[in-house]
């Protein structure tokens, strides 16, 4: 791929991410995700308590979130897990509470899945039932919650090994701080890559293949790595987290969660563009039905043209009101019938 059909894509997904007013829909993820944040930090630590115990995973993962969203964030979730180590319901409430529980751990992937069909233009079909429907969403949800455990617990078993390596060798090698350090970002990255690359392979109800999500994984995986040392400058040189009082930690919450929300569906958006201008195309899977036709879109094309072309978006929308400009395809080819260019 050349830096100029890089940019292209870059541009059109832009766009598209505009269009689709990804900002709203990260603002949706980030109320959610209020409510979904206990139950997901207590499944974790349970999946990681496994291998670790239940102490050593919740250090590190109040570490994790430390150096993610600063010490304010890693207040709020210390404070979760304190709370929910209060053992003194009866059985009863605590399968009450346990099923409350998975419900409000999977409500934010719901919303994630809403907005991946909206990014991608499909719905799903009618005739599969309300039922049915909402017992599939949620088992997918539920899977994706115990994806991400699994993969917390390979970041915490390679973070364990980075830190026994780094006792081992300290006596013999004095820059094995700075190895270590770069060391432990690129696992990161690639950790990431590979969870924002299963998230746009199994959420969205079309069939994509694995080679079509990867670029857009890495590209979620660096504007996160970038937006995690911009949000600590940014927190580290105001008084957000004290502006709000009790509620500092909240609000660094949702913050964060706003800001990768939007992330991940820049990558989504990317994926689904990169799909469908080199890759596999869009393809509803068994349960969707298309319903936004992406594949010509007037705005979009004329973006795509003007950096093709070397020339302005208004040259180009006047050729496109003189029905000189042919469809976005590989070849070029006449506008069907049913859609006119004015």
């Amino acid at each position: 791929m050349t830096p100029k059909t890089f940019l292209i894509l870059l541009r059109e997904t832009f766009f598209q991410w505009n269009r689709d007013r990804a900002s709203r829909m990260a603002a949706a993820m980030a109320y959610y995700a209020v409510f979904s944040l206990a139950p997901l930090v207590i499944i974790s630590i349970t999946i990681a308590g496994i291998v670790f115990g239940q102490d050593s995973a919740r250090r590190e993962i109040i570490f994790q979130v430390g150096s993610l969203i600063g010490p304010r964030g890693a207040e709020a979730v210390q404070s979760i897990l304190e709370n929910a180590s209060q053992d003194n319901t009866t059985a009863i409430a605590s399968l009450i509470g346990l099923v409350t529980l998975l419900y409000g751990a999977t409500g934010v992937f719901t919303q994630l899945q809403e907005a991946f069909d909206q990014i991608w233009g499909v719905a799903p079909k009618p005739e599969r039932g309300l039922v049915r429907g909402f017992i599939e969403d949620r088992i997918l949800s539920f899977s994706l919650v115990v994806a991400i455990g699994f993969l917390l617990l390979v970041s915490l078993i390679v973070s364990a090994l980075l830190s026994g390596l780094s006792r081992y060798i300290g006596g013999f090698i004095t820059e094995q701080e700075t190895a270590l350090r770069v060391g432990e970002i690129v696992i990161s990255f690639f950790v990431f890559m590979m969870l924002f690359a299963l998230t746009y392979k199994v959420v969205p109800r079309v069939k994509v293949a694995w080679r079509d999500v990867w670029l857009g994984g890495a590209i979620s995986s660096f504007l996160l790595s970038l937006s995690k040392f911009l949000i600590g400058l940014y927190l580290g040189n105001s008084s957000i987290a004290t502006t709000y009082g009790a509620a500092g930690s909240l609000v660094v919450v949702l913050l964060w969660v706003y800001i990768s929300a939007q992330i991940l569906f820049f990558g989504a958006e990317f994926t689904q563009v990169y799909a469908r201008r080199h890759g596999s195309q869009i393809r509803p899977s068994a349960g969707a039905v298309i319903v936004d036709d992406k594949s010509f879109d007037r705005k979009a094309f004329e973006i795509v043209e003007s950096v093709k072309e070397d020339i302005s978006p208004e040259e180009v929308k006047a050729e496109a009101e003189k029905g000189a400009v042919p469809k976005p395809t590989d070849k070029p080819e006449q506008a069907p019938e049913d859609v006119q260019i004015t």
